[in-house]
């Protein structure tokens, strides 16, 4: 199967539309056409609908696999380019929103002993952390979620990455201070028919939390797909949902409780390839002793 229509597939499936993905691409409407068909003649059968453009169950077949084989063709050319090296003077770093929030101190020390490196630093959602760290894009990313205390992080099962535990905090469930269940400790199975916010790329994910409950019961009545925590809070203090947070991720303008029930943790981790320069070695040496 050729990645290259494999590519033009999901931008197509995406976009919804062959104009709007030839433009994404780079390509000509006609030569999208031409993929999407070589590749239903590769494999003998339709992949999408034309008129709306959507996916057919073969095709939504596809997508699941698409993701995963794409971010792998990814890592594998990252990784050929990482024995050649990248320039000693640049670093190239990705954080999640919450993760980043440890970098200052440890980037104000690594530009003090390496002077002249060029650092840059990309605050994105969780998943683009991880998938531009496998593709080469980042140099190193530094990424947040919940895991039990003992357990790391779940972030790929595409790609293995090596990963430094950085830190873990305790956890609280914010939520506006008249709210009934404010004052006292709180378990998951208590509020599986609470409002919800969800924050994918802030607060702990709601499918983690459906996980740990055991419970499909925890939807969200609101979604939020920003990054600004400001906001977060004030949706939350606002009555708009809850959301479980690490509780240095909170404020006054909401109130906290303790998550006593399943025992879980905010976990943030260090993420690379491997690390091919000093300054690169620098900062994941100064995030650690943190």
């Amino acid at each position: 199967m050729d990645p290259h229509l494999l590519r033009t597939f999901v931008t197509v499936a995406s976009c919804g539309s062959f104009s709007a993905a030839a433009s994404q691409l780079g390509y000509t409407q006609s030569a999208v056409s031409q993929h999407i068909a070589a590749l239903e003649n590769d494999l003998g059968t339709p992949l999408l609908r034309r008129r709306p453009v959507l996916p057919t169950p073969a095709g939504e077949r596809l997508l699941e696999h698409a993701g995963p084989l794409l971010l792998r063709l990814e890592a594998a050319r990252a990784d050929v380019r990482r024995t050649i090296g990248v320039p000693p003077g640049t670093l190239t770093l990705a954080a999640s929103p919450l993760a980043a929030v440890s970098l200052p101190a440890a980037l104000r020390e690594v530009r003090r002993t390496h002077p002249g490196t060029e650092i840059t630093l990309t605050v994105c959602g969780r998943a683009q952390v991880v998938e531009g760290v496998a593709a080469g894009s980042f140099t190193l990313g530094l990424t947040d979620g919940v895991a039990a205390p003992t357990d790391p992080l779940h972030l790929s099962s595409a790609v293995q990455l090596h990963t430094t535990p950085i830190a873990h905090t305790e956890l609280v469930v914010a939520l506006p201070h008249d709210h009934p269940l404010a004052g006292g400790g709180l378990t998951l199975a208590g509020l599986v028919d609470a409002r919800w916010i969800d924050a994918p790329d802030l607060a702990a994910p709601l499918p983690a939390l459906r996980a740990a409950a055991g419970s499909d019961a925890l939807r969200p009545a609101f979604t939020y797909n920003g990054t600004d925590l400001h906001t977060l809070l004030t949706l939350i203090a606002a009555g708009h949902g809850l959301a479980v947070l690490p509780l240095r991720a909170t404020t006054q303008a909401v109130a906290t409780a303790p998550l006593t029930s399943p025992r879980l943790v905010h976990r943030t981790e260090l993420l690379h390839g491997h690390l091919p320069h000093a300054a690169a070695e620098a900062l994941a040496a100064v995030l650690s002793e943190q």
